[in-house]
């Protein structure tokens, strides 16, 4: 049996008339006669009672049309899905990420990246940054959002946004009030750091402190930026952290900025050079856009601050006059 075969089957059946079927299905009648007596020898049923005055479908014909009309629908159905997929607008993508990155942009760019690319499962896999690398290498996840840049014979970074490192304090510290301060004003506080031997981010903090002549006091390690955050809250010490994490704990925290050399900071998109699945593209294309954005924002907010200026910004046609 061949899909041709039910093809004509079912257009046959809709048409009941040899001429008007061959016409829709763009062949001549002797071939359709020949395919659908060839189906009958096939299933050794009658489909279609038939005379040189009408064509009608037998009882078997009428219940063999269901299931087929059911088959064909199928095979429409993952024909239209194998080309969404090619496209990108269609299957899954593994994101790896640890749970600072649930504290900044990230739910917002799934979110808006769901609203665009609806018949894409994105399945977020939390675990420590180089767990991430390792599961990337080992093809289990397709992306990693990283705070560290990787660029090797395997993998590549993609710049997505800026987040600066701040140091983050409890609200009575003696710093507490001042907008920015150097690292060398905390020489004498206690650190709660992240683990160096599982995350790149927090071994790159630890090379930009011993640059600057600093060595933290460690009173408490541990995995996650929240856990550092809520052991700052409660007094057991400061913490260098990206920026975006420390919104969500608003007033229960001072957050003072850090001097250049070791303020910057930057998220990327760590993916395999040689490719992944197609819907993987949309998704870094939406991050780009989201960085973009945040880019933009970020400029806007400094040029208010810098002219005195607070409040979200004026929008062109508004204000003037």
């Amino acid at each position: 049996m061949e899909l041709r075969q039910l093809r004509y089957f079912a257009v046959l059946a809709e048409e009941l008339n040899f001429t008007r079927a061959a016409a829709r299905l763009h062949i001549s009648q002797p071939p359709l006669s020949l395919q659908i007596a060839q189906l009958e020898r096939e299933l050794d049923v009658r489909l279609f009672d038939r005379n040189n005055r009408r064509v009608v479908l037998t009882e078997a014909g009428e219940a063999f049309l269901n299931d087929v009309r059911i088959t064909l629908g199928r095979l429409a159905d993952a024909t239209s899905r194998a080309r969404d997929v090619e496209q990108g607008l269609a299957g899954r993508i593994e994101i790896g990420l640890s749970g600072s990155h649930f504290m900044g942009p990230v739910p917002a760019l799934i979110a808006r990246y769901k609203q665009e690319n609806p018949q894409v499962s994105v399945l977020l896999n939390e675990m420590n940054p180089a767990a991430q690398l390792e599961a990337l290498r080992g093809h289990r996840i397709d992306v990693s959002i990283s705070r560290s840049k990787v660029d090797d014979e395997l993998l590549q970074s993609m710049p997505l946004w800026p987040d600066p490192v701040v140091v983050a304090l409890p609200t009575a510290h003696p710093l507490a009030g001042r907008a920015r301060v150097d690292l060398s004003a905390l020489a004498d506080d206690n650190f709660v750091v992240l683990r160096q031997e599982t995350s790149g981010f927090a071994r790159l903090l630890a090379q930009a402190c011993a640059q600057a002549g600093l060595l933290p006091r460690v009173v408490q390690t541990v995995a996650e930026v929240p856990a550092q955050l809520a052991l700052v809250q409660a007094g057991l010490g400061v913490a260098l952290v990206p920026r975006s994490t420390c919104e969500h704990f608003g007033e229960r925290i001072a957050v003072c900025e850090l001097s250049a050399s070791v303020g910057q900071g930057m998220v990327y998109a760590v993916t395999r050079r040689e490719g992944g699945r197609r819907a993987l593209d949309p998704f870094l294309h939406a991050a780009a856009e989201m960085g973009q954005e945040l880019r933009r924002d970020r400029r806007g907010r400094r040029a208010r601050k810098a002219a005195g200026l607070s409040g979200p910004a004026v929008s062109e046609g508004e204000g003037a006059g």
